[in-house]
């Protein structure tokens, strides 16, 4: 195995991955705001699950958002 590629492809990912995950829930949170769902001042639960499963690998990241 490459180390340097190997790392260089997980931080590209993770890149992806950031940059779709924040478009998105700005978008959500836009929606909701616009339809009346959301007051904007609430903290919003999430929770993140990556998956690799040729590796066997499940990981839960919960988290707070707050909008205020």
């Amino acid at each position: 195995m490459n180390s340097d590629r190997f790392n260089t492809e997980i931080r590209q990912f993770l890149k992806v991955v950031g940059v779709t995950s924040q478009r998105e829930i700005e978008t959500a949170v836009q929606k909701a705001l616009a339809e009346g769902r959301l007051k904007g001042s609430e903290k919003l639960a999430g929770k993140v699950i990556l998956s690799i499963p040729a590796v066997g690998l499940t990981h839960e990241i919960d988290g707070i958002i707050e909008l205020e």
